[in-house]
C-alpha cells in the first residue's frame, strides 16, 4: 500500500494472498486527482523513501524514462503530504544551567538573596533562619556562608529635603550596588574576612570581647564552635560590608548641588545598606515568645566573627595605587549629577534609576537647570 498525498492505492501482495480487488486503470483515473506516478531519481529516492513500498515509493517508470510530469529534462518530485506541525510534539528548549542572567544587571546569582527556609526582615537588611540542619551541621553551615559571601550587599544613597515640621519636598534613592560588581567576573576582588587577633567582636558570648581566639583556623573553626555550643539560644551572623567608598566626598557633592538650585530647607543625606546580614539561629524550643523571654533572662551567645567584604576600590580615596572596581566616585557623580538635580528639582519621591539617566543622555533632561521655585515654606 502506498500513501500519495492522502490517496491510498491498493494492489495485490507479492504472495498473491491479498483479499482486495485491484482497481482498473479507468477506475483509478476516475477516483484519483493525482497525475500518474513517476519513478524518482536515485537521489530523490534516497531522500524520500522510508522503506520498500512505504511513503515516497514510486510506481513503474515508462520505457522511455519520461512521462507527463517530465518536462524540459527535469523530473518533478512526487507529491508528498507530511504530518501537520500541530501533530508534532513540541519539545521545550533546554534550560540553561547555573544562575539566570539579566541584561543590564550585575552578573550575580540572585536566587541566593532568598534561600529556602530564610525569612527577610521588614527593612530587607537581614535574612534569618532557624532551620535545624544549619545550626547542627558544620559542613552545611560553612557551605551556606561561602555561598552567601558571593553576592554583595545593596548600598544606597538617600537624599531628603524637608521644610517645616512635616513638609517633605523631595526624597530620592539611588542604588550603588552596580559599583561593586565588575563586568568581568575575573576582576572581582571581594573576599571573606574573619575577626582578627585582639579585635573586639561577639565571639560566642553575650558581650563583645577579644577572646576566645582561633588563630589561623578561620571560618571552619568558628562554625564548629557555634555548632557545638550547648547554650539554649545561639546565633551566627555573616555580615556583608562595603569597603573604600568615599561617602563623605559624595555627600559633599550632593549638598553643594542642592544649594546651587536655591533650596533652603533641611537636607539629609544617608548611605544605608540593605541585604547586609545572614543570621542562623538554633530552633525555638517552644515558640518565638518563649525564646524571647529566655534570651532576655539568660542572654544569647552571638557569633559575629565573619564578614564578606565587597570593596568599591582597592584603597581609600586619595591613597596611591588606588583602583576602582567599576568607576571612581568622581566619574559616578559626573554621570549622575544632572539626573539627581532634575529629580530633586521636580520634587521626586522615590527611586532615581537608569531610565532617568537615559533620558538625561538622550534628551538632555536636567541639563542647564539653575534655580527652582520651591514655593512657601508651609
Amino acid at each position: 500500500m502506498h500513501l500519495r498525498s492522502g490517496v491510498f492505492l491498493i494492489g495485490k501482495s507479492n504472495s498473491g494472498g491479498s483479499n482486495t480487488v485491484p482497481m482498473t486503470e479507468e477506475e483509478l483515473e476516475e477516483s484519483s486527482p493525482i497525475s500518474p506516478l513517476v519513478s524518482p531519481s536515485p537521489s530523490h529516492a534516497r531522500n524520500h523513501s522510508l522503506s520498500p513500498g512505504g511513503v515516497g515509493g514510486a510506481g513503474p517508470s515508462s520505457p522511455s524514462g519520461q512521462d507527463g510530469n517530465h518536462q524540459s529534462g527535469t523530473v518533478t518530485p512526487p507529491p508528498y503530504s507530511g504530518p501537520s506541525t500541530s501533530s508534532i510534539q513540541q519539545v521545550p528548549p533546554p534550560q540553561p544551567k547555573g544562575p539566570q542572567k539579566f541584561p543590564g544587571l550585575p552578573k550575580l546569582d540572585y536566587r541566593l538573596y532568598s534561600p529556602p527556609l530564610f525569612e527577610p526582615s521588614a527593612d530587607h537588611t537581614t535574612i534569618k533562619s532557624t532551620a535545624p540542619y544549619l545550626s547542627t551541621n558544620v559542613t552545611a553551615m560553612v557551605s551556606l556562608i561561602r555561598a552567601q559571601s558571593t553576592i554583595p550587599p545593596k548600598p544606597q544613597v538617600h537624599v531628603t529635603g524637608k521644610r517645616g515640621s512635616h513638609k517633605i519636598d523631595f526624597a530620592i534613592k539611588l542604588n550603588l550596588m552596580p559599583l561593586l560588581v565588575p563586568e568581568d567576573p575575573k576582576q572581582r576582588i571581594d573576599y571573606i574576612r574573619c575577626v582578627a587577633e585582639g579585635e573586639v567582636a561577639f565571639r560566642g558570648g553575650t558581650k563583645p570581647s577579644t577572646e576566645p581566639s582561633v588563630g589561623d583556623a578561620g571560618l571552619e573553626e568558628w562554625v564548629r564552635r557555634f555548632v557545638h555550643d550547648s547554650h539554649s539560644i545561639k546565633s551566627f551572623t555573616l555580615e556583608r560590608v562595603v569597603a573604600n567608598l568615599d561617602v563623605n566626598w559624595l555627600e559633599g557633592q550632593i549638598r553643594s548641588m542642592i544649594a546651587s538650585i536655591g533650596y533652603k530647607g533641611i537636607v539629609t543625606v544617608t548611605f544605608p545598606v540593605t541585604h547586609a546580614k545572614v543570621v542562623v539561629q538554633n530552633p525555638d524550643r517552644v515558640n518565638k515568645f518563649f525564646t524571647g523571654i529566655t534570651s532576655f533572662i539568660t542572654g544569647k551567645n552571638k557569633y559575629e566573627v565573619v564578614k564578606a567584604v565587597w570593596p568599591f576600590a582597592t584603597h581609600k580615596n586619595g591613597e596611591a595605587g588606588r583602583r576602582c572596581v567599576v568607576q571612581s566616585e568622581e566619574t559616578w557623580w559626573r554621570e549622575w549629577r544632572d539626573v539627581v538635580r532634575y529629580a530633586i528639582a521636580t520634587k521626586r519621591q522615590g527611586w532615581v534609576t537608569n531610565e532617568d539617566k537615559l533620558e538625561s543622555i538622550m534628551e538632555g533632561v536636567g541639563k542647564g537647570l539653575s534655580t527652582v521655585d520651591w514655593g512657601p515654606d508651609s
